[in-house]
Order: structure tokens, then sequence, then C-alpha cells
């Protein structure tokens, strides 16, 4: 992929040269820097990311009624987690019961 070196659009090919469509530049392809770029069968898989546990580490717990409709429990293990993009920190639970988890931002 090649982005426009004057607006930063993504550019196009057009025979051997690189088209942008934004704003009309134009540049002649390099095929030794179009064979380094990373295409999407050369991109590895790094599995799911993990999933955080409250209960790991936490012997800490909160008065919080369960969500699950099948328990009763009004305890939870809790942790702070930060939202992606840093604008603020949402809380995980656990059930000590029956180990639902559920959060609350």
């Amino acid at each position: 992929m090649q982005f426009c070196d004057e607006c930063g659009s993504m550019m196009h090919t057009e025979g051997d040269t690189w088209v942008c469509r934004s704003c009309e530049n134009k540049e002649p392809r390099d095929s030794q820097a179009e064979a380094a770029m990373a295409t999407q069968e050369g991109q590895q898989d790094d599995g799911a990311p993990a999933v955080a546990d409250a209960t790991q580490g936490s012997t800490e717990t909160v008065q919080e009624p369960c969500p699950a409709d099948d328990c009763d429990s009004d305890r939870a293990y809790y942790e702070m987690m930060p939202k992606p993009g840093g604008s603020y920190e949402v809380r995980l639970f656990t059930c000590v019961e029956c180990g639902h988890k559920w959060r609350e931002s």
C-alpha cells in the first residue's frame, strides 16, 4: 500500500505508476519497495487478546449483586482496567460463588 506524499491519501496503481485519486499526484512504482510491503498473507495472527480475570491475585471482594439468573450471591472480586484509549477505567467483576464475569463502566 502506498500513501500520497502530497495529501496522505491512499494511492492506486495505473500500470507502472502510483496515482492519487484525491490530488492527482503521480509517482513511479518501485518493484523492490513493493516486494518489501507486508501483505495480508505475510502477516501473522497473534491469537486472541488475553482476557482480564478479576480473581487473579485478588482477595478483596465488594458487595455487588451477581447478575447471573441462577445466582443469589452479593459478593464479587473486582479489578480496575484502563479503557482502550485511556479516557477512563472500567471495573471488572467476578462472582465469588459462580464465577460469572461482568463489567461496570
